[in-house]
């Protein structure tokens, strides 16, 4: 009598042919993991860093490796131009201006997760060319893109590079590459006007002036924070307006939050984001207690902080950006850039003219919220580098 075979195979033989159909399914992809970090196997990276993948926390299809977490460490190799670049303002060339210390150029950022690819001046302007890239914000910004301009400037040769200036901005030009890398100086992104009796009055819910001079941009990265703290002082307004309502007095945070919605709404209404990538930077930290002196002689990163510590500005930030649709990036470089201390001009933020002088450093004015060049700005170059 002749068997037949049964209709239902073992029940083992069916868990195997599901297995190794999910064993296909998941590594279908050999160059992508489902943890976030991409392995770069590109011919030209002889070192198969890993690919550094940066996505708003809506994008499940992509995870992210978080640059903020990491440290400090010294490297000899850095830095990657010297304070001899033209396009270095006196105000943080601090080597010029007679600072006896240079470690302070020699330390780069490693993130836990992933590695920080170092800056490759052709392969960015490679990767920038024909585009245009604006810098929005204020003298901090200036400060990141002058090193910007400083890690590129070296690979152009001199009759192929040029700076122009229009207004508010002002812009290197890379013309073998067709790239430009232009600086916007608004501090508050929205307007400020003079008004009646030649008062200064700040217009919260203005900034087409300003953003005029954004539009076209491949890429935007914007920074807006300190200029909203200053001082009564120092403050640079009389008045904030809102419509046709003119106040004295507001609470800063309140009114940086109405400035920052009124940049995103400029952002969500003029911008497309298959055209143009928006970036915005945290704040950079001071270090400006005991009247500015903090910074003063420092020579090395903090290794950690004691207590740690949000800005304000930050978490107003934050919740507006969450609240956008269009797809911004926020660069966070607060808290890293906090421990490097050592990384501020201090005195040394214009000539030492004489020996008596640098003697006498106390009688000075110590800067504590720019940074010397080269030095921290070009980590976050790097950073910026590895988000386009």
């Amino acid at each position: 009598m002749t068997s037949m075979a049964d209709p239902n195979p073992p029940r083992f033989l069916s868990f195997l042919v599901c297995f190794f159909f999910f064993f296909l399914c998941f590594f279908n992809n050999g160059k992508s993991s489902h943890f976030g970090l991409e392995i770069n196997d590109d011919d030209d990276d002889d070192d198969n860093r890993l690919a550094i993948v940066q996505s708003r926390s809506t994008d499940n299809s992509r995870r992210r490796c978080d640059l903020t977490a990491g440290k400090w460490v010294y490297d000899p190799s850095y830095p990657l131009y010297d304070s001899t670049c033209p396009y270095l303002s006196t105000a943080v060339a601090c080597q010029k201006n007679g600072r006896p210390d240079s470690d302070y150029q020699k330390w780069k950022w490693v993130p836990r997760a992933c590695s920080l690819p170092r800056f490759d001046a052709l392969k960015f302007l490679g990767k920038m060319r024909r585009k245009r890239i604006v810098l929005v914000g204020d003298s901090i910004m200036r400060n990141q893109w002058e090193s910007l301009v400083c890690l590129v400037h070296g690979v152009v040769p001199t009759a192929r590079k040029k700076v122009t200036y229009n207004g508010i901005s002002m812009a290197f030009h890379a013309l073998d590459f067709e790239t430009t890398i232009e600086f916007c100086w608004a501090p508050l992104l929205v307007e400020l006007k003079k008004g009646p009796e030649n008062k200064r009055i700040l217009h919260l819910d203005l900034i087409e002036e300003n953003a005029r001079y954004w539009r076209g941009a491949d890429i935007l990265v914007f920074d807006s924070a300190h200029w909203w703290t200053h001082s009564e002082k120092w403050s640079s307004w009389d008045y904030y307006m809102e419509g046709k309502s003119m106040f004295k007095d507001m609470n800063p945070m309140i009114a940086y939050q109405k400035g920052l919605s009124t940049w995103a709404k400029w952002v969500s209404l003029n911008l497309d984001p298959r055209r143009t990538r928006v970036i915005f930077r945290s704040m950079s930290p001071r270090h400006n207690r005991e009247n500015g002196w903090k910074c003063y002689k420092q020579k090395t990163p903090l290794a950690f902080f004691s207590h740690q510590h949000v800005p304000e500005q930050l978490l107003v930030l934050k919740e507006v950006l969450r609240r956008m649709r269009f797809p911004v990036y926020l660069q966070d470089i607060t808290t890293m850039s906090a421990l490097r201390r050592d990384g501020h001009p201090s005195v040394y933020r214009r000539p030492v003219i004489d020996q008596k002088e640098k003697q006498h450093t106390r009688d000075l004015s110590s800067d504590c919220s720019h940074w010397c060049l080269p030095g921290v700005p070009d980590i976050w170059n790097e950073m910026l580098n590895a988000l386009l």
